[in-house]
């Protein structure tokens, strides 16, 4: 992979780290009631009773999402697939054991005292039953609090970052996104062999933290030494003398942790540094695939969910509808996330009878499973993390997309990639 692989990795690790623009995802108001279509199949199957705790006033869902800024490609992903959930899950009624559902979409623009500022604004103004969101890990970790101070079931979608569901954890967060953990134990996973030498390159914040730790406990648990951390600051513009004490650390392997502007891996080029060092990585969104090109063909690593992979009829469903909904574009790569927390939300209120009474909801959610498009997820009773399917993979050429695609090596089951609890 040193030789003529080198340019091929370079090229991965760039784009992984790129934010794409995507169409905006129209109305910040969600419809109230699309009405049912001969179209609409699939969907939950369970017979709704309506509690006699239930109101009828429609059932309010705000959703927190930076749509400004350079994560707005995953909220608008966020958004579309929350939409998409809400159909399939109640049969493009948008109504569940009597009651309809409504939402609200509002932008925290990444920054975490706007998210507080919004989150507040859907919980007072707007009177949210729960709350979803959001794009940015540092963003979702500021409102937690709020979950706990207004008793309001918070599902957190797409933030990864451990401490959600650790330290800064409360009763009322569960998380349909899979966290760092799970993403580290597919990430460690892809090393081959044992006793490899690695580093690890990260953001000194959240997200690049709680990645690292979490990187580096899978990889030593695979037998692996891990001989070099680099945390930078996540606005730092210089990356050289960083790059440097990686280079000089005899690892053979790097895992790098990134998000947003700054990126290092243009110095990295320049400075030769893959030369001697072999990227462990995971695979971006399709904007980012698209941008690879044909030099990534061959590379293995993981990803959190590719629309080819899952083998089901959620997936299916999601698919035709995607694509009949925007133009013939197929879901991206947190469609699915956004989904399947409409899709918590409808299974905990047909099993509550329509009921939103907090503590009604944390006892029926918690050990909850419900479907997705990447099978079923469960909240774990003991942090409310959902188990989750990842998946390993190859990126082949394709005579049908524009892009390699990811050709599936195997899943990673809920089990293989389960965190540990740390709440």
């Amino acid at each position: 992979m040193k030789g003529h692989g080198m340019k091929r990795s370079l090229l991965l690790l760039l784009t992984l780290v790129m934010v794409f623009t995507m169409v905006a995802c129209g109305n910040n108001q969600g419809s109230k009631n699309t009405g049912a279509s001969d179209e609409s199949k699939g969907g939950t199957t369970s017979n709704q009773t309506t509690s006699p705790n239930a109101s009828n006033e429609p059932v309010r869902v705000g959703l927190l999402a930076g749509k400004t800024g350079l994560l707005e490609a995953y909220a608008t992903q966020t958004i579309q697939g929350f939409e998409l959930g809400l159909e399939y899950a109640t049969k493009g009624t948008f109504e569940v054991a009597g009651r309809k559902i409504e939402w609200r979409v509002e932008d925290d623009q990444l920054d975490g005292n706007t998210a507080i500022e919004k989150a507040e604004k859907l919980l007072d103004e707007y009177k949210a039953d729960f709350i979803i969101g959001t794009t940015s890990s540092a963003a979702a970790t500021a409102i937690l609090p709020l979950a706990e101070e207004y008793e309001k079931i918070f599902i957190i979608e797409p933030a990864v970052a451990d401490s959600i569901t650790g330290e800064n954890w409360n009763r009322y967060i569960f998380r349909t996104g899979r966290n760092s953990s799970q993403d580290a134990a597919a990430a460690a996973a892809s090393i081959p062999g044992e006793n490899a030498k690695v580093a690890i390159y990260a953001q000194d914040y959240a997200f690049g933290i709680d990645g690292a730790n979490a990187f580096q406990r899978e990889a030593e648990a695979r037998g692996h030494e891990i001989i070099h951390r680099e945390m930078t600051a996540h606005d730092v513009t210089d990356h050289t003398s960083h790059i440097q004490k990686v280079a000089d650390s005899g690892a053979e392997y790097v895992y790098v942790v990134w998000a947003g502007a700054n990126t290092p891996w243009v110095q990295m080029q320049e400075l030769g540094f893959f030369n001697k060092v072999t990227p462990v990585t995971g695979f971006p969104d399709i904007l980012g695939l698209t941008a690879m090109g044909e030099t990534a063909v061959g590379l293995n690593g993981f990803t959190v969910y590719n629309y080819l992979l899952p083998q089901n009829e959620v997936n299916d469903w999601l698919i035709e509808k995607h694509k009949e909904k925007y133009n013939g574009a197929v879901p991206d790569l947190f469609t699915a996330g956004g989904f399947a927390a409409a899709m918590a939300i409808v299974t905990a209120l047909e099993k509550t009878g329509g009921d939103t009474e907090v503590e009604t909801l944390i006892q029926t959610m918690e050990g909850m499973t419900f479907d997705s498009p990447k099978g079923p997820m469960t909240f774990r009773a003991e942090d409310h993390q959902a188990l989750q399917t990842l998946y390993a993979a190859k990126l082949v050429k394709s005579s049908e997309h524009p892009y390699p695609v990811p050709e599936l090596i195997r899943e990673l089951s809920p089990e293989e990639t389960q965190p540990p609890i740390k709440n």
